[in-house]
């Protein structure tokens, strides 16, 4: 690959984005916006390598998607209101691409906001969503999806084609829900930006701990989303806890890609500039009067960790109370089970085993090897080591990814 292959490459995953939802404006289809995108980016495969990079490329994609969309309208005669609105201050010769685009993309920010609520919609599966917003805005391809997500690429074709099917069928608008629909559906868009993180940060199944790509692409939507909401305190919060996640993923892993769980690493292998980055998204959310909010509070307690330059220093019983709020807000078994955890370092491993065990049938958690690895901890610490062997051994056929099970395994013949 050439360097600017590669360039335009880096250029189409920041930009397409931004490309489509301009389009999708202008032509009401989203096929049809992200068939003309595609055109734009051939353009530049065809004209960059020999004109050279443009100054402002992203600004010279929207425009020559913007070209393409009115010679359409022209063509099929659709539209001719739209034609004019659209058209005529970039049918002038003189006008040059950088300056068109400016005139025209006063509201992208926008357009950005009403693709991403479109590709997060309630009434599309999880499945469908995921995969929509990384195709929208991740600008990954179907392959890279199904790579990232190990399942097959017709799986996630065929998961993005019914999703664009049901946008259309039931005529969902692009656009952004007011009032208390707002808080719902942004609710949604985070969840599954969310998603994405976590299965970079520690991937369900595979042969690999940690995706780092999957973790970066979340960070980048976050980051988007905080741009173009820059008033919703829930936003900055989850772009603070990815941030303060993000920052230990060196240290996850040793040498060999094998796990290394929080207890063990080396936090000076923790990426300062992220955690400081996640500590001011954190207080922009405070300021913004969102300090309660479920991402806060995940955000506040990820701070704890990252304030902490030891083990020792962790303030256990800050982050059990912070859990214990968490749990009061969005009531979940795995929630209950993360504050056993925190119980158990701040009052001891009984404590927590008390927790434990009073979750053990609950049917969410009938298949969440973590359930029985905490316990299996708990019991290794109070020294019971021949159930803790059992229960490392339970959570070990339970998990799907290979590093985690291999981990799991040498915890069962250890019995620590």
């Amino acid at each position: 690959m050439t360097t600017t292959q590669r360039a335009i490459e880096a250029v189409w995953r920041v930009e397409s984005a931004r490309v489509v939802a301009t389009l999708v404006r202008m032509l009401r289809s989203l096929d049809l916006a992200e068939e003309l995108a595609q055109d734009a980016l051939v353009a530049a495969l065809e004209r960059w390598p020999r004109d050279g990079v443009p100054d402002n490329p992203g600004a010279w994609l929207v425009t020559t998607a913007k070209h393409r969309a009115i010679d359409r309208l022209r063509r099929d005669r659709l539209a001719e209101r739209k034609f004019e609105e659209f058209g005529h201050a970039l049918e002038a010769a003189d006008v040059p691409h950088d300056e068109a685009a400016a005139m025209a993309d006063d509201d992208i920010g926008d357009d950005l906001l009403r693709l991403v609520f479109a590709a997060c919609h309630p009434r599309l599966s999880t499945e469908a969503r995921v995969a929509l917003t990384l195709r929208l805005l991740g600008g990954l391809s179907t392959d890279e999806i199904a790579r990232a997500f190990l399942v097959p690429e017709a799986t996630v074709a065929q998961r993005i084609v019914r999703a664009k099917r049901t946008l259309a069928s039931e005529g969902i608008a692009f656009e952004v829900p007011r009032g208390v629909e707002l808080g719902r559906r942004l609710a949604s868009v985070l969840d599954v930006v969310y998603l994405i993180f976590n299965e970079g940060y520690a991937a369900t199944a595979g042969d690999d701990w940690m995706r780092p790509a999957l973790c970066e692409e979340a960070l980048r939507l976050g980051h988007v989303l905080a741009r173009i909401a820059p008033a919703e305190p829930e936003v900055h919060a989850l772009v603070a806890l990815m941030e303060i996640q993000a920052s230990r993923t060196h240290a996850r892993r040793g040498a060999d890609g094998e796990p290394v769980l929080l207890a063990a690493q080396d936090r000076s292998r923790w990426d300062a500039l992220q955690i400081r980055r996640g500590l001011d998204a954190l207080a922009r959310t405070g300021r913004l009067g969102g300090a309660t909010g479920p991402y806060a509070l995940q955000a506040a307690i990820a701070a704890c960790h990252a304030r902490a330059r030891r083990v020792e220093d962790t303030d256990w019983a800050r982050i059990a109370e912070l859990y214990a709020r968490l749990a009061r807000a969005t009531p979940s078994p795995v929630v209950e089970l993360n504050r056993a955890v925190a119980v158990s370092m701040a009052a001891g491993p009984q404590a927590g085993l008390a927790l434990v065990d009073a979750l053990l049938d609950e049917p969410a958690l009938a298949n969440y090897h973590l359930l029985p690895a905490v316990r299996g901890d708990l019991l290794a610490r109070l020294g019971r080591h021949d159930e803790a062997r059992g229960e490392f051994a339970r959570a070990a056929q339970m998990t799907r990814n290979l590093r985690e099970r291999e981990m799991l395994q040498a915890r069962a013949r250890d019995g620590a």
